[in-house]
């Protein structure tokens, strides 16, 4: 019987209730992992808890924390270190991404998407250093986007958060090497989640619509899938990638190339 990928792997994931972060969950468990499921909505996470247990039979724990406070953060990395002993892989994932120009992006906008998607990895990712250091390295992945390079005009803090991220994954990369902690970044492309659905449809975009704007606009023909980036991170959590650090892995389906 083939080894699972992710077999006796600890893995904290950052707003894994839904989307994305769902999807990495759920593809971590079945490889094996024991995931902390991370989010604000209980009645979610708890449903991402028990969909693990019986689907996999793997162990989860959901731990509801805002990641916009560092005190959150402390508290995520030390419930999982708590329970299970350690941590050997960290998803940054949770993230905003409310709408707004240079132009029209107000103090409080800014300072609500900074607090999550860069605060919030930050201070998770810290923590989590910490608690690596004292076991035997591990593997922090960034989910990233397209925006983090120069990004969409209506997009503006946002993208400067992701552009900071970057930033802080290669810092990572550089800095703690040493201690077998390796960081790296996923570009996510245009992806149909939950979030990205009901924000189109406030627009009065519905789904079908959103789904053939993307097979025009994206160069591979569709919109991305939560599935699409989770075979992403599962690879660069497991011990295929021991040797892979401070990159950028583009799962964009070729947007912005």
């Amino acid at each position: 019987m083939m080894r699972k990928r992710l077999e006796n792997k600890v893995v904290v994931i950052t707003g894994a209730t839904q989307g994305i972060g769902k999807g990495i969950a759920l593809m971590c468990a079945e490889e094996g992992a024991t995931v902390i499921v991370n989010g604000k909505n209980e009645t979610d996470g708890v449903a991402v808890v028990r969909h693990i247990e019986e689907q996999y039979g793997t162990e989860a724990m959901f731990v509801q924390a805002d990641i916009s406070s560092e005190a959150a953060c402390a508290q995520l990395i030390d419930s999982a270190v708590r329970r299970f002993g350690r941590i050997d892989g960290l998803v940054n994932n949770a993230g905003i991404f409310p709408r707004g120009s240079m132009i029209n992006t107000t103090e409080a906008l800014f300072d609500s998407i900074f607090a999550v998607n860069i605060k919030g990895a930050f201070f998770c990712s810290m923590y989590a250093i910490q608690a690596m250091q004292k076991a035997e390295g591990g593997s922090i992945v960034q989910i990233g986007s397209t925006n983090g390079y120069k990004g969409n005009k209506e997009l503006a803090a946002y993208s400067c958060s992701k552009g900071a991220m970057l930033t802080l994954n290669r810092h990572i990369a550089a800095h703690y090497g040493r201690d077998r902690i390796r960081s790296n970044w996923i570009t996510v492309g245009w992806v149909a989640s939950e979030g990205e659905i009901e924000l189109h449809e406030n627009l009065g975009i519905s789904e079908d619509e959103l789904r053939k704007r993307g097979e025009s606009y994206v160069p591979s023909g569709r919109l991305q899938t939560p599935e699409d980036i989770a075979y992403g991170t599962v690879y660069l959590l497991s011990d295929e990638s021991s040797q892979v650090t401070g990159t950028e892995l583009h799962i964009n389906g070729g947007i912005g190339l």
